[in-house]
């Protein structure tokens, strides 16, 4: 029966792999204690090595959702669950594929369960979460907009970095959302401004000039945090 087969995901950058308490190998031990405690047949680790967790573009990523897709499995398990995903959006999407999918969710280091009542509710708030956010976005960029408009203020043509125009609004520009994420996760690692400057512009991420970020625009992203 596919509900007793279980395939895990462990995931490193290139940052993560000097520190052995996330290396891929105690990942992987951490699985495998977990498969063996919940009588659970491990049949797969699939891995992730140099990539970070700003987006689900990951080709171990996209091999762990054919499986679930797929119902090949009944259960993923990871390590600890920033090793899926960083990103509280992607957390939501995911919350909704494994629902669809009947396929249960583990995270060791993080107690989560979805098996357990109590772990479907912290699963299912977390993804709630990221719902709202959107949501809540989207409601205070339209009444700012009207209010600027019912006072007679001219408003920018020029959305703020990470949304793009949308008529008379603002939408989540997809590209620079992920800069933004990286933007956060690598000043939550203690970098300062210029150095995440360097590190944005290393992956492939500018301004919409084509240049390297300014330290202004990257503590402006932040502050709206």
């Amino acid at each position: 029966m596919n509900e007793s087969k279980a395939i895990g995901y462990i995931r490193v950058s290139t940052r993560d792999q000097a520190d052995s308490g996330a290396s891929l190998e105690s990942q992987r031990m951490k699985i495998e204690a977990y498969a063996t405690m919940h009588d659970l047949h491990l049949v797969d680790v699939i891995e992730d090595a140099g990539f970070s967790a700003k987006s689900l573009d990951r080709p171990g990523m996209d091999k762990l959702l054919k499986f679930i897709r797929g119902r090949k499995v009944g259960v993923v398990i990871v390590a600890k669950l920033d090793r899926i995903t960083r990103s509280v959006r992607d957390l939501g999407e995911l919350v909704d594929l494994f629902q669809r999918s009947g396929v249960e969710f583990a995270s060791v280091a993080d107690h989560i369960d979805t098996s357990t009542a109590s772990g479907r509710l912290v699963l299912n708030v977390m993804g709630s979460v990221s719902q709202w956010e959107r949501e809540a976005i989207g409601e205070r960029t339209s009444e700012a907009l009207a209010v600027m408009r019912s006072n007679g203020k001219r408003i920018s043509r020029y959305a703020p970095y990470g949304y793009k125009l949308n008529g008379s609004g603002w939408i989540e520009d997809k590209h620079e959302q992920q800069a933004v994420q990286v933007m956060r996760e690598l000043r939550d690692e203690g970098l300062s401004l210029r150095k995440i400057a360097a590190q944005l512009e290393k992956q492939g991420y500018y301004n919409r000039s084509g240049g390297r970020l300014s330290a202004q625009t990257i503590a402006n992203v932040l502050k709206r945090r």
